[in-house]
């Protein structure tokens, strides 16, 4: 895609109330990139000028379908709030958004779709350690298993999608050091900052790279 072409296109953030979702939205608004904040809590969030925030719930779908409105990319962000019942209670966030954004974007004609989940989610739990999958079971088990059928829904979709698998998160700035691992026989876990995964996120929508790809950034 070339930068006129990729300087035109119109975001949608979910999730982009915090986190990762939340340095996408930066990212894009000092590049001057259009970007639209869905979450809840997205009027009281203190976005910079020029952010549009959208208020909804990602599981509803006349939430979610208004948002779209516009739009050419959507970056799925989507995080839960620690909480000590994460360790047995089943989860369904992620995967109940996807059902929700998947049919609203075909119907809305949008194509690109970046949804950034975790290193061990679905295909790349195979490569990790004993000592590292046995650690995510026990703590974010129940996330994970979630982040996988979130995963499947995004594959088995007609949408150019991404599935980016971010390592161990951390608050550093943005390096533009990071690996970007397609071949499953590199993935392995490392540690990211978050400002350089949406760093990835970006590029990634303006030029379509990795598109129909699982990637692992570490």
């Amino acid at each position: 895609m070339s930068t006129d072409a990729s300087s035109s296109l119109s975001w949608l953030v979910i999730g982009g109330t915090s986190g990762i979702g939340r340095e996408v939205v930066r990212q894009l608004s000092v590049a001057g990139l259009p970007v639209k904040a869905f979450g809840r809590s997205a009027a009281d969030a203190g976005f910079d000028a020029g952010v549009e925030p959208c208020v909804g719930d990602a599981r509803n779908a006349d939430d979610v379908s208004k948002a779209l409105d516009g739009v050419s990319v959507v970056v799925q962000a989507l995080g839960v709030k620690e909480r000590p019942g994460m360790l047995w209670e089943r989860e369904t966030l992620f995967s109940e958004a996807t059902h929700v954004l998947l049919p609203a974007m075909e119907a809305a004609g949008i194509k690109r779709l970046i949804t950034v989940t975790g290193y061990g989610a679905g295909d790349t739990r195979a490569s990790m350690s004993a000592p590292a999958r046995l650690a995510q079971k026990l703590v974010l088990g129940r996330i994970y298993e979630d982040k996988g059928r979130q995963e499947e829904l995004v594959k088995a979709s007609d949408l150019d999608w991404t599935l980016v698998q971010p390592g161990l998160l951390t608050n550093g700035s943005l390096s533009k050091r990071y690996k970007v691992l397609s071949d499953p026989k590199s993935w392995h876990l490392g540690m990211i900052s978050r400002a350089d995964v949406a760093d990835f996120v970006v590029s990634a929508g303006r030029d379509e790279t990795h598109m129909r790809e699982t990637v692992v950034l570490a």
